[in-house]
C-alpha cells in the first residue's frame, strides 16, 4: 500500500489562498506538494516532473483547467495522471460545460469549493489507492458516494430527477 510521503501532488489554482489551503491540507497528511497558478505553469511543472496526482481548478486566466487537461491527454504518459477537480464553478456558466467535459472524458472526481480539508485529502488518497484510516474513512466514503450520485444525476431523465427531489424532500 502506498504511503503519502512517496507521492507528489501538483495543486493548480489561480487563487493563492486556495493553493495555500490545499497545500497545507496535503502536507499535513504527509504528501509532497508542488503548485501552479494556471494551466501554463502546470504544463511546465509536469514537463519537469510528472506528479502522482493533479488537483485542478477549472476556471483560471491564461489557460483554464479544461485547456490544460486537453494538452495533458495528448501525451500518453501524462494522460494516466489521476486528476481531482476542485472548482467553485461546477454549476455556473463559467465552469459547467468544462466540468461535464472533464468528468465524462477523464477525471470523474470533483469537489466544489469551499472544500473541507478532510474530504479533500480523503479524495486524493482514494484516487491514489492510499487507504484512509480512522476519522478519514467517513469523508472518503462520503466523497465517493457524492461523486457517484452527481454522475447519476447528470445522466438522469427529468422524471427521475423529479422523483428523486420528492424523495429527498420527504426526508427533511
Amino acid at each position: 500500500m502506498a504511503n503519502p510521503a512517496e507521492k507528489t501532488i501538483l495543486v493548480v489554482d489561480d487563487e493563492e489562498d486556495v493553493r495555500n489551503f490545499l497545500t497545507l491540507a496535503l502536507t499535513e497528511a504527509g504528501f509532497k506538494v508542488r503548485t501552479a497558478a494556471d494551466g501554463f505553469e502546470a504544463l511546465e511543472a509536469v514537463k519537469k516532473q510528472i506528479p502522482d496526482l493533479i488537483s485542478l481548478d477549472l476556471v483560471m486566466p491564461k489557460k483554464s483547467g479544461a485547456k490544460f487537461h486537453r494538452e495533458l491527454v495528448k501525451n500518453k504518459a501524462w494522460a494516466r495522471i489521476p486528476i481531482i477537480i476542485v472548482t467553485g464553478h461546477a454549476r455556473d456558466d463559467l465552469g459547467k460545460a468544462d466540468l461535464k467535459e472533464l468528468t465524462m472524458s477523464g477525471p470523474g472526481i470533483y469537489l466544489e469549493k469551499p472544500v473541507k480539508p478532510e474530504s479533500y485529502v480523503a479524495a486524493v488518497k482514494g484516487l491514489l489507492n492510499i487507504e484512509s484510516r480512522g476519522e478519514e474513512k467517513k469523508p472518503a466514503d462520503q466523497v465517493k458516494l457524492q461523486n457517484d450520485l452527481k454522475n447519476l444525476i447528470d445522466e438522469a431523465d427529468p422524471d427521475t430527477l423529479k422523483r428523486l427531489k420528492e424523495l429527498l424532500n420527504k426526508k427533511k
